[in-house]
């Protein structure tokens, strides 16, 4: 499309993280604006559209045949994710697909060879962190080799509290998920095999679920990366990352907040969510799949990364149910995606 035409973009799940993108376009984004919203709850839905001054939609498949839709941004439920990408593909519709692509290897290879099939890249994955300003300072310090040759990395990924109903699986296809497109992204290199293991639960989690969890992923250049993935640590959201390198060490997270010294103390805030912490890093991304949406491109995270990351999480589950190692089975990559 024109790069003076205005996106109009269908919002397809208008939960927290939805309506966060749809206030989002309409308040940090130029050269777009949400033209439908879509929920299967028919009162948020209208809620939202009101508030959007947009049409409200509770089928995908009404608002993509909609006039006025260029573009999709699916923020549902990942169960949902798998039909409303492969509509959006039947619309040659481009789309940004909030993580994780799909639950499972086997929706996201549909996904992935449904979009084979048309030829052309549509689909960029939410894999927000690689906009982050301090990922992005990271990756671009790993490139130079100033460092020399990544040996291991450590993760550490704690929430306040996991949303009601969580189970422990949630803990990786939900969670893990971000450290494994992390992993994969700063390294340039495919997890081949994944070991969970399992501390003693806290007693701030769930009955039954296994939280925290410690994940250990190794890849196919020989580095070894460990997660600390813990969902109900009660004190705020911290999500850190430390690449040990042959010459150095480098290290991001939490260096944004403000720290301050008074009154013989010295402290800041710790960010109580992912919305809060990454916040820049949604509009980075936001704004940067709109330009490229409308320079007629599909540029980040491609559908590519999100099966990859889907059958990291396929064995990171497994490792979780049944112990031990497991190795990942990984298709071969297709020449679409390089």
């Amino acid at each position: 499309m024109a790069r003076s035409s205005t996106l109009n973009i269908a919002v397809i799940g208008v939960g927290r993280m939805g309506a966060d993108h749809v206030r989002r376009i309409q308040e940090a984004v130029s050269g777009a604006r949400v033209s439908a919203v879509v929920d299967a709850d028919a009162e948020r839905a209208e809620t939202v559209a009101a508030r959007a001054g947009c049409a409200a939609f509770t089928d995908p498949a009404d608002a993509l045949a909609a006039a006025d839709v260029d573009a999709v941004l699916v923020a549902s439920s990942s169960p949902a994710h798998e039909a409303a990408l492969l509509a959006a593909l039947a619309h040659d519709l481009p789309v940004l697909c909030e993580k994780p692509l799909t639950p499972d290897p086997a929706s996201a290879l549909r996904v992935l060879e449904a979009e084979q099939r048309l030829g052309r890249r549509r689909i960029q994955v939410g894999f927000m962190r690689r906009y982050d300003a301090e990922y992005l300072r990271l990756e671009q310090l790993l490139r130079t080799g100033r460092l020399g040759r990544p040996l291991l990395l450590h993760h550490r990924h704690r929430n306040v509290a996991a949303p009601p109903g969580w189970a422990s699986e949630l803990l990786i296809s939900d969670s893990l998920v971000h450290e494994i497109d992390v992993t994969r992204w700063l390294l340039g290199q495919e997890i081949t095999a994944v070991t969970v293991l399992r501390p003693t639960p806290s007693s701030h989690a769930p009955d039954g679920v296994q939280d925290p969890q410690f994940v250990v992923l190794e890849t196919d250049g020989g580095v070894i990366a460990d997660v600390e993935i813990f969902v109900n640590c009660g004190f705020g959201y911290q999500v850190r990352a430390e690449a040990v390198c042959e010459r150095g060490t480098a290290q991001v997270g939490d260096g944004h907040a403000m720290v301050t010294q008074t009154d013989g103390r010295w402290g800041g805030t710790i960010a109580q969510d992912y919305l809060e912490r990454f916040e820049d890093a949604y509009d980075r991304e936001l704004r940067a799949w709109v330009d490229s949406v409308r320079r007629g491109t599909t540029t980040g995270p491609t559908a590519w990364d999100g099966c990859a990351a889907a059958a990291v999480c396929a064995a990171g589950v497994r490792s979780l149910t049944e112990g031990g190692r497991v190795p990942v089975e990984l298709p071969e990559r297709p020449a679409l995606y390089g």
